[in-house]
């Protein structure tokens, strides 16, 4: 039995909260309301704005499209810009909620993950009876596509690590690693915000895309290459890999059940994360659910997913497990 810092009940929001901002794409005014939600039901979006009484998981089957953002959508019904609230749930330590939204898009706030955990701290942590599952890891996972790497390993405790490289010098090559926990995600990661070279934003702006993106929201590179726009100042030396850090939580946070396992990203983005889980999902011989219980002062963990699938069918059940490999082999899957 492995030790872990993690509480091992699930958790949701003492009350309600709300805010007001405005849609990253559409520049459309969106309300969004967070509510507490009962053990096991996870998070999902609903549209007020629709006659909307199902709601959409907010679960990996359900994205389609990564372009800009991660969007998901369930039949005609569909909700964008999820990963910075996402991220910032995540990070609280939120397994069930229900999010209410007036329009198509989460607002995009202030480009980051910090509005939402200052509005969750606001709304506060009820701990729940039910306890929560994890996706352990238990042998490694490389998923490429071109330039592109995720990997998985097996580690007690959940790791994450980034890394980008662009041929400019501002930018340059960056890497973060983070050892998750609601503390550090705060300190460390929610922050940061979403950035792009300034041309890319004139382009989106010319494509009646970005209309909500202004300077108050979006880090700005400059056309020199050597600065950026926003006459701030940037939050970090570092804050463009600690944004793609943030993405890369909130993404994975679609996965239904955190992961305990070092997450090592290179040069991605919501396209090679969404690859990613697909990959991880197939390959249902280099993971287990485990249920995490009390043991004194420290969370372990049962074994829940051994001998039936049950549980792992329920991370996506359109995938078909891969063969067994031996167990000292590493699963590698391209695009």
């Amino acid at each position: 039995m492995a030790s872990f810092s993690l509480d091992p009940h699930q958790h949701t929001l003492k009350k309600q909260v709300s805010c007001n901002g405005i849609g990253l794409h559409s520049g459309d005014a969106i309300k969004l309301t967070i509510k507490p939600a009962s053990e096991n039901s996870g998070i999902r979006f609903y549209r007020t704005d629709l006659d909307d009484k199902n709601g959409i998981p907010a679960l990996m089957d359900k994205v389609v499209d990564t372009r800009l953002a991660t969007t998901i959508a369930d039949k005609e019904m569909y909700v964008s810009t999820t990963e910075h609230l996402m991220a910032a749930l995540k990070g609280y330590g939120i397994d069930n909620a229900d999010i209410e939204l007036n329009g198509a898009e989460v607002p995009i706030m202030d480009g980051s993950a910090g509005p939402f955990m200052l509005l969750l701290q606001r709304a506060g942590l009820k701990k729940q009876k039910a306890m929560r599952k994890v996706l352990r890891i238990t042998k490694e996972i490389v998923f490429t596509c071109g330039d592109s790497e995720i990997r998985v390993l097996p580690y007690d405790g959940c790791k994450i690590s980034g890394e980008i490289n662009f041929a400019d010098t501002f930018i340059k090559k960056q890497t973060y690693t983070l050892d998750f926990n609601s503390e550090r995600f705060t300190n460390e990661i929610s922050q940061a915000r979403t950035f792009g070279y300034v041309e890319q934003v004139e382009e989106l702006w010319a494509n009646g895309l970005a209309q909500g993106g202004n300077l108050d929201n979006v880090i700005a590179i400059h056309w020199d290459r050597n600065s950026i726009l926003n006459e701030s100042g940037l939050r970090f030396a570092d804050e463009f890999i600690r944004h793609k850090v943030l993405d890369l939580i909130g993404d994975l946070a679609l996965l239904g059940y955190p992961i305990l396992g070092h997450v090592v990203a290179s040069r991605c983005g919501h396209t090679q994360h969404l690859g990613f889980m697909k990959a991880l999902a197939k390959a249902s011989d280099c993971w287990e659910i485990v249920e995490m219980k009390r043991n004194g002062s420290h969370s372990v963990f049962h074994q829940v997913a051994s001998s039936t699938k049950t549980l792992k069918k329920q991370i996506l059940p359109f995938f078909l497990p891969q063969p067994t490999q031996p167990a000292h082999q590493v699963v590698r899957v391209s695009c």
